[in-house]
């Protein structure tokens, strides 16, 4: 038994809920309290939670085409919220996170097609096929930062980590994941980045109650309210 398995106490649906719960307090900190540095802190902790369950979702889905055309169709409803909330006019300037996540679950579908299946005979996958699988992960990632996808190259790279480390210890795939965010990305409110470690080390690798469309619905939800809530005060 895997050392500190006991103490796993949170499922899918609560690592959800807390991501959710910090990308809140992030778009409130952003939106109405500008300057204000600790709501941004709090909202650290979504990105590396989010992403994390972005790949145990490509993991665990049935329907892997499925899952990637729901957060395309996602990402497309997102953007105008989106670019409401933090821009307050429809433009091509900055795009939602949905976008980056779809070009993440894209990226890990082909790079399970380039990868292929494990030798018979070694039972590891092959090297020079994985190197070609790694590129197509980077050039999706630069794909996210010429359209300026949000958080770009830093969430595809992590998703890509947290689901490439899938077969190791829990601390080490989480804790690589998590790295990556925390030490690309030091400065300001950022420096909390490395706190989201704590909840992902208590997942206990089960989905709860799933609740699947309430995720997809609250992330253009809450822009929307948010965007509303902003218009009625000024």
């Amino acid at each position: 038994m895997e050392k500190g398995k006991g103490l796993r106490v949170l499922d899918g649906t609560m690592l959800k809920i807390i991501a959710m719960i910090s990308m809140v307090f992030d778009h409130v900190g952003d939106m109405f309290l500008p300057g204000v540095m600790w709501p941004r802190m709090i909202g650290r902790l979504a990105m590396p939670l989010f992403a994390f369950c972005i790949a145990e979702g490509y993991i665990h889905t049935r329907d892997k085409k499925k899952y990637i055309l729901r957060l395309g169709i996602f990402a497309l409803i997102s953007e105008i919220p989106f670019d409401l909330a933090f821009d307050g006019k429809i433009g091509l300037g900055h795009q939602n996170i949905m976008l980056t996540f779809f070009l993440s679950v894209l990226a890990l579908k082909l790079f399970d097609i380039i990868r292929g299946e494990v030798k018979e005979d070694t039972g590891k996958y092959s090297v020079e096929k994985s190197i070609c699988g790694t590129l197509v992960i980077i050039a999706m990632a630069f794909i996210a930062l010429l359209v300026k996808a949000d958080y770009t190259v830093f969430a595809i790279i992590s998703v890509f980590l947290f689901y490439v480390f899938k077969n190791s210890k829990h601390f080490l795939r989480t804790g690589v994941g998590v790295a990556f965010l925390a030490l690309t990305r030091t400065m300001g409110y950022y420096c909390t980045t490395g706190l989201s470690i704590i909840p992902l080390l208590l997942y206990n690798g089960k989905r709860g109650r799933g609740l699947k469309w309430l995720f997809y619905a609250f992330y253009p939800g809450h822009l929307l309210i948010l965007y509303l809530i902003k218009m009625a005060k000024f």
